[in-house]
């Protein structure tokens, strides 16, 4: 069981990786990978402007039963939320910060992003 756990990090590793590259092609600065918490994990955390960004990254091979971009629900976005005044808190960032949470959608090999995905809630 643990080496499909394994096998199953790697694969999120290589496509939030390719994720990263995506962003950073449009302009994106990449400040942080893989933040957690109590809460749950970050896994892109990037600059546009003057927005702090959070990003998740969804993958689904060609011919999932569910696209990526509808797989993050009301609870996962809260966690994200969380997760992500957690880290603005520890890397003393001030309040009033401006934040966005994006999602990145992989399907097969075909990127999906929404800006400004979901509120902070």
């Amino acid at each position: 069981m643990a080496g499909q756990g394994n096998a199953n990090r790697r694969k999120g590793a290589f496509w939030e990786q390719k994720a990263a590259e995506y962003l950073q092609e449009k302009g994106y600065q990449i400040v942080g990978k893989n933040f957690h918490s109590y809460y749950g994990e970050i896994d892109l955390i990037a600059r546009q402007g003057k927005y702090l960004v959070f990003v998740e990254v969804k993958y689904r091979r060609e011919g999932a039963a569910v696209h990526p971009l509808e797989s993050i629900g009301w609870a996962k976005q809260r966690r994200i939320c969380k997760t992500a005044a957690y880290y603005c808190l520890r890397h003393n960032y001030p309040e009033g910060t401006p934040c966005r949470f994006d999602i990145i959608g992989i399907l097969g090999d075909a990127f999906f992003h929404i800006e400004d995905a979901f509120p902070y809630s």
